[in-house]
């Protein structure tokens, strides 16, 4: 049986169906429904924070976190090492991708060269929180305070990680998660805001609702809510999240015990309680991933290159050099994670990386 990179964890299927008969019950499936609101309330007590707006995916999140900003042009500072979801919500705004260099130890923006990079077109900066471990976060809140720039996590890979007691979301003006089914906790398809000023929040809930409450009209919108069977998966892994976690930690462990020394991997972070989202490798350069790759895939073992390619050389940006991010994108790999993935199967999978790394 194949084994892919990731597996999306299933709830019992009686207690889906319990909820989805609770849907047919009520005969509400979308706008803001009972189920909708009763996962936002959970999320946002679990991870400890306040206006929590669940949404259609973490791509619409991040438009409407620069569009509730009012940042619908000019420049915003990113990193070139993430999902291509991350530069393409910034030109869906019509704003133009700045791209920064990595730190070489948790492959997050590099905090030392944001400032570099401001110019008076710039209007926020969109650092990513890359595997779920924490950017520099005091350093880029006091760039952004001393140039009056707002500050968008992507937070994708951030749900559950917590850094310095408080929830890792918690961080910047808006913090974006991705609920998608390969992620940690998902809802099939989903996404989230997290708005640290009220009135900001009060506009984003409008703009996901095309921008109007009832026969009155306040502004632009578009559709971002989500519906009630969406919500009712959400519901019913949301018991299981600890679970979930213990598990993929069961299997980091093993895997950081068997592969010691012989790949690279981000570096540990003080003050960072890890949600153990993915199991990056750092191969010693291109042709030995590839090799590895082609010796997993005959044993239909399929890792990911996460993140391929380096953003910044995407055929319809604006190039511009960020070495470090290059050089990484090239030989870095996602290994297998998932609650269920068994130990002989993560033994099998460093034995044939163990055979194929120098």
């Amino acid at each position: 049986m194949a084994i892919y990179v990731t597996k999306s964890f299933m709830p019992p299927m009686a207690e889906y169906n319990a909820l989805v008969a609770k849907i047919f019950q009520t005969g509400i499936l979308t706008n803001q429904g009972p189920m909708v609101q009763e996962l936002q309330k959970k999320l946002s007590e679990f991870l400890n924070v306040e206006n929590f707006h669940y949404l259609t995916n973490g791509t619409i999140a991040l438009q409407l976190a620069l569009s509730a900003l009012d940042i619908n042009d000019g420049d915003v500072i990113t990193t070139p090492f993430s999902y291509v979801a991350t530069t393409s919500s910034v030109l869906w705004q019509r704003c133009k991708p700045v791209f920064v260099d990595i730190e070489p130890n948790n492959f997050t923006i590099d905090a030392k060269k944001i400032e570099t990079a401001i110019t008076p077109r710039t209007r926020a900066i969109m650092p990513v929180h890359v595997f779920g471990y924490a950017c520099d976060v005091d350093a880029i809140q006091k760039i952004a305070d001393q140039h009056n720039l707002k500050v968008i996590y992507d937070g994708a890979h951030a749900f559950a990680s917590k850094y310095n007691g408080r929830s890792l979301l918690s961080y910047g003006d808006i913090s974006t998660l991705s609920f998608h089914a390969t992620k940690l906790f998902h809802t099939v398809e989903g996404g989230a805001c997290i708005v640290r000023d009220r009135a900001v929040s009060d506009k984003l809930e409008l703009q996901k609702r095309f921008g109007h409450h009832g026969d009155t009209h306040y502004m632009l919108g578009i559709n971002g809510k989500q519906s009630e069977f969406h919500a009712a998966m959400g519901l019913a892994n949301f018991p299981y999240i600890a679970h979930c976690i213990n598990e993929r930690k069961r299997v980091s462990d093993l895997y950081d015990s068997e592969l010691h020394g012989l790949v690279g991997r981000p570096a540990s972070q003080h003050g960072l309680e890890y949600n153990y989202a993915y199991f990056p490798v750092l191969f010693k350069d291109e042709d030995e991933l590839k090799r590895v790759f082609a010796a997993l895939a005959e044993n239909e073992i399929y890792a990911r290159r996460y993140f391929w390619p380096s953003l910044n050389t995407l055929p319809y940006v604006t190039r511009s050099a960020c070495p470090l991010s290059e050089n990484v994108a090239s030989r870095i790999a996602c290994l297998p994670l998932y609650p269920d993935l068994a130990n002989d199967d993560v033994l099998k999978i460093c034995k044939i990386i163990k055979g194929n790394v120098r």
